[in-house]
């Protein structure tokens, strides 16, 4: 039996995802995480409590996680896994960088490389030494992959986070006569939703007497914030937060909406864009990163610039005054996914890259 091991969050569910896929491949998974984290048949060692004071400090504290790289080291030697792939080029790439153990697979996710590196000097350069330290890397985006071009020469494969369309389909919700824009998002300033609300607020001040309403999934720092805005533009009756949605619910609340927008002001790819088309949701996303990657523009949904309300609102009025349209859009999106972001499709060209991975280094 193959032994993958993982560096990598184990309580974040795109690392439950790469674990439940190979595992069912047939592969020996382990998980190293600074976050701990619980998977159905895989070994999870979780060093949450020796990095906890870590998490906050400055970069150069940070170098801190370099005392337990003897220990991780021991651990990673134990398991003699076929394959180590640390899932984040930043923290858990680092670590890596000091096993001297091969192969290794770094995976840039987002802001380890649109944002870290750009943090200053020292980070720039721990990206490059990252890079450096590994045999191959992978991207969730094309556009990312770019992005980590930008410090090493060595080829980026990009490997898509699949969506379970089992999992993610159309579910019958009793609606009303309301026209639903909805979003299911971190509540972090980088999301952009200030912008979303905003939109709305135009949207009403067009359409008085249409029934609106916005409804943000999701929780945050900064929700506060955003409630204090809803309530300064007096949307309190119209604007719902829904709070954190249990991962069995996200399907069922994206089919409650008739739009699902997403105003990011920095995107790797756009996940919950692929698993709102999925549901048969048509999208409006912001043209950062890689979300154009998330959506095929102007038939699936609508591409806008980033903190622009107003072009936001335009959008949700295409939708909002065609029905015809949003259920024609909302149809050929899950075709989309299904064409290009099926999960088994995607994890099926990752395991021929293992595959491949594997039969070079016998």
């Amino acid at each position: 039996m193959k032994t993958i091991c993982y560096l990598a969050d184990g309580s974040n569910p795109h690392t439950i995802k790469w674990c439940d896929y190979f595992k069912t491949r047939g592969y020996n998974i382990h998980v190293i995480s600074l976050n701990g984290g619980k998977i159905d048949g895989v070994k999870v060692h979780d060093f949450s409590a020796n990095v906890e004071e870590l998490r906050n400090e400055s970069i150069l504290k940070k170098s801190g996680y370099i005392k337990y790289i003897g220990e991780i080291k021991k651990l990673v030697h134990e398991i003699k896994p076929d394959i180590l792939h640390a899932q984040y080029a930043s923290s858990y790439g680092f670590i890596g960088s000091f096993l001297g153990y091969h192969p290794y697979i770094i995976s840039v996710w987002g802001t380890d490389i649109y944002d870290f590196p750009n943090n200053g000097i020292i980070q720039k350069q721990i990206i490059k030494h990252n890079f450096r330290k590994c045999d191959y890397i992978f991207s969730n985006s094309r556009d990312m992959a770019k992005e980590a071009n930008k410090y090493t020469n060595k080829h980026v494969d990009v490997t898509f986070f699949g969506v379970d369309m089992d999992r993610f389909k159309p579910i019958d919700v009793k609606k009303d006569d309301t026209f639903t824009i909805g979003i299911i998002k971190s509540l972090e300033k980088k999301y952009g939703i200030e912008y979303l609300i905003k939109a709305f607020k135009e949207l009403k001040d067009e359409y008085p007497n249409k029934k609106l309403a916005l409804k943000i999934g999701g929780s945050g720092k900064n929700e506060e914030n955003l409630r204090n805005l809803t309530k300064e533009l007096k949307l309190e009756d119209s604007v719902e937060f829904l709070g954190r949605i249990a991962p069995d619910n996200i399907a069922k609340t994206f089919s409650s909406f008739d739009v699902t927008v997403f105003p990011s002001l920095r995107e790797g790819f756009g996940v919950a864009a692929i698993e709102s088309q999925a549901c048969e949701v048509p999208v409006i996303v912001t043209n950062v990163g890689g979300h154009p990657e998330s959506l095929d523009n102007n038939k699936t949904g609508f591409i806008v610039e980033p903190k622009n309300p107003t072009q936001i609102k335009e959008a949700i009025i295409k939708f909002m005054n065609d029905e015809d349209l949003r259920i024609k859009m909302g149809k050929e999106g899950r075709k989309f996914v299904k064409n290009n972001y099926e999960i088994n499709l995607n994890f099926g060209d990752i395991a021929k890259i293992y595959e491949n991975i594997l039969n070079k280094s016998k």
